[in-house]
C-alpha cells in the first residue's frame, strides 16, 4: 500500500433519490484507482417529466470513462432499483458481474432479452466465499429484506473493511430466505470496520421493523373471511409474500391463479434458485375457468397502478376473461411507492364503482422491507464503524440518517450523488472530488441522455401543442402558391378552422415577404414560424411549436 494509495466512495445514483442505485468504490492514487461498482438500478418515469420513457437510470459516463480500471459489477439483489438497468447500460461498461444464485437468475433473463451472453455473470456463494479483484476482496453477507437472497457487500481493501449494507430489514422470521443474524454481523466486524454505507430508508420511521411473521395470520383470516372472488397484488419479486397469500388461500380452499409475466418469472426465478419451498399448486389461467369464482384467488401484479399490469386493467373491466364483481375483495399487500399514489388511487376509485371492497395501505397486510430508525442503531451498534455512510434515500433521509449516527458519538458524512468523499486515512470523511451525475432514459430501444432535449421537447408539445408547415421554393427562389399545415394538440378558435387559418396568414406574409429572404431556409423558416406563434397566441392564447418543411425545386 502506497503512502498515496486511498478508498474513495461515490454514488452515482440512489443518494438523494429513492431508486437508480449506483454506487462506485475507487482504490489506488488519485487519478489512478482501480473500481468496483455496486448496483445498477432504475427508477419509473413520471408521465409528467418524462412523457414516453420506459425506465430512467444513472449517468454511468463517470465509471464507463473508467471501465478499462472497473474491475467488476456487483448486484446486491434482483429489485429493479438496484438491477434494472443491467440490460441496456452492461454494453457500456463490459465489466464482470457478480452475484447471488437468485440474482443471477433475474440478470441472466435481462441480458438474454436484449440478446447479451451469459459469459461475464458470475454466481457466488455467501459469506465467507470472496472473489478477489485487483485491491479489492468481496463478498456477499446474506440480509433479510422482501426478496430471495438479498445481501449486502463486504468489501476488503488495503485500507480496511467496507460494509456496504445494500436495502436491509431485521427480521428474525423472514418466512423465506435468511434470518436477521446480529452474530454474523459481529463476526464480520470483530477486526474492526472501516465504513458503513447504510441504507437510509426507513430512518423515519420510529419504531421497529415488524417481521415477514407477523402478518401471515391477518393475511390468512381475511381470506378466509372474504366472499366472492379475491385478488391480491403484491410486488412479484416479493416472493415469501407472494407465497403466504398463496398458502392462505389454498388453506382457505381456493385456487391460486397467477396474473401477469412478473409474477409467473420471478417465481420461475426462484425455483430455478431453490429457494421457494412449500408454495401451493396453482391453476393456469384455462383451467380456472372451470372453478366456481368465489373459490379463485387471483395473485396479480401491478400493485403500484401500472397501467398494463393485470390489476389495472382488471380495475378497467376484464383481464384474460376475469372480471370483479360487486362483493368481490380486492387487496393491495403492498406499500405506494411516493410518485404512484395516483395511479393507485385511479384503481381504487374504479374497484369502488364496480362494488368490489379494497383494502389498501393497511399494516396488517403488509410490512416494510427495510431497517427502521431503532434498528439502524443496532446496525450501527453490531458493526461499530469508523464512520457511517448513509445512502439509499432523498437527501433529508441522508441528513438524518447522518444525526442518528453523530447523537451516538460516531463520525459520519453525506454524501449526495456526485460528491466523492475518502474513507480511509487521516482524510476520512473529506469530499475530495464533485462529480457530474444525471440520468439516462430508456425510451423504446434506444438509450438516451436527460440533456438531449428528446424529453424536454415532449414536455414542449405536450404543453403547447405543435404545428407543421410545408412549402416549396421554386429554382427562381420564388415560392409556389399554397402552404400546407397540420396542426397537433390545438383546439379550433370559434368559427374558424386553425389550420385554415394559418395557411391563410402564412401565405399573406409570404407574399410580402422581399425576394431576400426566400435566399435560405434558416430566413423562411424564421418568417414562418414567427408567424405561426404571433396567429395562435392572438386566436387561442398558446404559442405552439413549430417545424417547418422547406422543399426547393431543382
Amino acid at each position: 500500500m502506497s503512502s498515496n494509495d486511498r478508498l474513495v466512495y461515490v454514488a452515482l445514483g440512489g443518494a438523494g433519490e429513492i431508486g437508480m442505485n449506483m454506487y462506485a468504490y475507487g482504490y489506488g492514487a488519485p487519478g489512478r484507482e482501480r473500481w468496483i461498482l455496486a448496483d445498477v438500478g432504475v427508477t419509473f418515469p413520471n408521465p409528467e417529466s418524462s412523457p414516453g420513457v420506459d425506465l430512467i437510470c444513472a449517468d454511468p459516463s463517470f465509471i464507463r470513462e473508467r471501465r478499462d480500471a472497473l474491475e467488476g459489477i456487483f448486484i446486491t439483489h434482483a429489485h429493479e432499483d438496484h438491477v434494472g438497468a443491467v440490460g441496456f447500460i452492461w454494453h457500456e461498461l463490459e465489466a464482470p458481474i457478480y452475484a447471488r444464485e437468485f440474482t443471477s437468475q433475474v440478470v441472466r433473463d435481462k441480458l438474454d432479452r436484449v440478446g447479451l451472453g451469459e459469459d461475464n455473470i458470475n454466481t457466488m456463494l455467501a459469506m465467507p466465499e470472496q472473489v478477489e479483484l485487483g485491491p479489492f476482496k468481496v463478498g456477499f453477507m446474506p440480509v433479510s429484506h422482501s426478496i430471495p437472497e438479498a445481501s449486502g457487500l463486504v468489501i476488503d481493501t488495503p485500507a480496511g473493511r467496507v460494509i456496504h449494507t445494500g436495502d436491509l430489514k431485521l427480521d428474525p422470521n423472514p418466512q423465506l430466505g435468511e434470518a436477521f443474524d446480529p452474530d454474523a454481523m459481529k463476526a464480520l466486524a470483530k477486526d474492526g470496520i472501516l465504513a458503513l454505507v447504510c441504507d437510509s430508508t426507513n430512518v423515519f420511521s420510529a419504531e421497529p421493523g415488524r417481521s415477514e411473521a407477523d402478518i401471515v395470520d391477518e393475511i390468512a383470516a381475511l381470506v378466509k373471511d372474504a366472499s366472492g372472488m379475491v385478488v391480491a397484488t403484491t410486488f412479484a419479486s416479493n416472493v415469501a409474500r407472494v407465497r403466504t397469500l398463496a398458502k392462505a388461500a389454498s388453506a382457505s380452499g381456493r385456487a391460486v391463479v397467477l396474473l401477469g409475466r412478473a409474477m409467473n418469472r420471478m417465481l420461475g426465478f426462484a425455483r430455478a434458485a431453490d429457494v421457494l419451498e412449500d408454495f401451493p399448486d396453482t391453476l393456469s389461467i384455462e383451467e380456472a375457468k372451470a372453478v366456481p369464482r368465489e373459490h379463485l384467488f387471483l395473485l396479480s401484479t401491478g400493485s403500484q397502478g401500472e397501467y398494463r399490469a393485470a390489476s389495472a386493467q382488471l380495475s378497467r373491466g376484464r383481464y384474460h376473461g376475469f372480471e370483479m364483481q360487486p362483493g368481490d375483495t380486492f387487496l393491495f399487500s403492498s406499500k405506494t411507492i411516493p410518485g404512484n399514489e395516483v395511479s393507485i388511487a385511479r384503481i381504487i376509485n374504479n374497484f369502488a364503482e364496480m362494488g368490489v371492497t379494497v383494502v389498501s395501505e393497511d399494516a396488517r397486510y403488509h410490512v416494510s422491507g427495510h431497517a427502521n430508525r431503532p434498528d439502524l442503531q443496532r446496525v450501527h451498534e453490531l458493526f461499530d464503524p469508523q464512520i457511517v455512510v448513509p445512502m439509499h434515500g432523498e437527501y433529508r433521509h441522508l441528513r438524518e440518517h447522518a444525526e442518528l449516527a453523530e447523537a451516538a458519538g460516531r463520525r459520519a458524512v453525506i454524501a449526495p450523488n456526485g460528491r466523492m468523499v475518502v474513507l480511509s486515512g487521516d482524510a476520512q470523511g473529506a469530499e475530495v472530488d464533485e462529480i457530474e451525475t444525471g440520468r439516462f432514459y430508456l425510451d423504446g430501444t434506444a438509450v438516451i441522455g436527460a440533456q438531449d432535449g428528446i424529453v424536454r421537447a415532449r414536455i414542449h408539445m405536450s404543453q403547447r401543442g405543435h404545428v407543421a408547415v410545408s412549402l416549396v421554393i421554386e429554382e427562381d427562389g420564388q415560392p409556389l402558391d399554397g402552404v400546407w399545415v397540420i396542426a397537433n394538440g390545438l383546439p379550433d378558435p370559434e368559427d374558424s378552422d386553425i389550420e385554415e387559418l394559418l395557411e391563410t396568414a402564412i401565405e399573406r406574409e409570404i407574399t410580402a415577404a422581399k425576394r431576400s429572404v426566400f435566399a435560405d431556409d434558416d430566413s423562411v423558416e424564421e418568417l414562418v414560424s414567427r408567424t405561426v406563434s404571433r396567429v395562435c397566441k392572438s386566436a387561442i392564447g398558446k404559442k405552439p411549436v413549430t417545424s417547418v418543411l422547406v422543399n426547393r425545386l431543382a
